[in-house]
């Protein structure tokens, strides 16, 4: 059995690595933020000392049923796969919240190693994640990315796909995906596309064009 000093140790530990995570979530306006990350990494760092506890009860008294400590870790890893399933937004097309159900997980973990003693996997594991929240923040703003935009273009008998299309591709964008629909009864074709472009206001400049080209009666841009 742990010392009453190693428990509260471990609390308190657990209490700063979570609680740091979840400030900097909280400072970037995320949903799980400083108090969900701290009491999610607490409540692991608890259920790590509780399955510990019943494992070194069971060994020395024969009144203890004898369990295997990471069963309890387990089901912490699969409940807290439940609570970051719900911080995942779907917005339109885009997804939000990915990197917040991540750092409910990688907390949760952080927590498990601190309650079972592993203290440098557990610290090394809260620098790591620290770093990649916050140090990489700054490196990932000044990579190059593609921004790629979900355009709808309606138009009327006559249109065709490359009269609808030229104008991304002379501002440098590439069209990814193609679909079509064909309304027979409305004479109408549709022509949905994934434009991915360096540029995201070179995809706003098009926008004008497209709408003065002859034929063309709805367009929709999503992200």
């Amino acid at each position: 059995m742990p010392e009453p000093y190693e428990i509260i140790l471990k609390l308190l530990l657990g209490t700063l690595l979570g609680g740091i995570i979840g400030f900097e979530r909280q400072t970037h306006g995320r949903a799980a933020g400083f108090r969900t990350q701290l009491l999610v990494c607490v409540a692991c760092v608890l259920l790590m000392i509780i399955s510990e506890g019943y494992y070194a009860k069971s060994a020395i008294t024969s009144e203890f049923t004898r369990i295997d400590p990471t069963r309890i870790a387990a089901g912490a890893m699969t409940g807290v796969g439940f609570l970051g399933a719900g911080v995942i937004l779907k917005t339109g097309l885009s997804i939000q919240g990915l990197t917040t159900a991540a750092c409910i997980w990688i907390v949760s973990a952080i927590g498990l190693a601190i309650g079972s003693g592993q203290y440098l996997a557990g610290i090394a594991g809260f620098v790591i994640t620290f770093f990649s929240l916050w140090g990489l923040r700054i490196l990932e703003t000044r990579m190059p990315r593609l921004t790629y935009r979900y355009v709808t273009i309606v138009t009327d008998w006559e249109g065709d796909e490359h009269t609808v299309t030229a104008p991304f591709g002379r501002k440098g964008s590439e069209i990814v995906k193609m679909d079509y629909k064909i309304d027979p009864i409305e004479k109408e074709k549709t022509f949905i596309f994934t434009v991915a472009t360096k540029d995201a206001g070179s995809v706003g400049e098009v926008v004008g064009e497209v709408t003065r080209l002859n034929g063309v009666r709805r367009l929709e841009v999503k992200s």
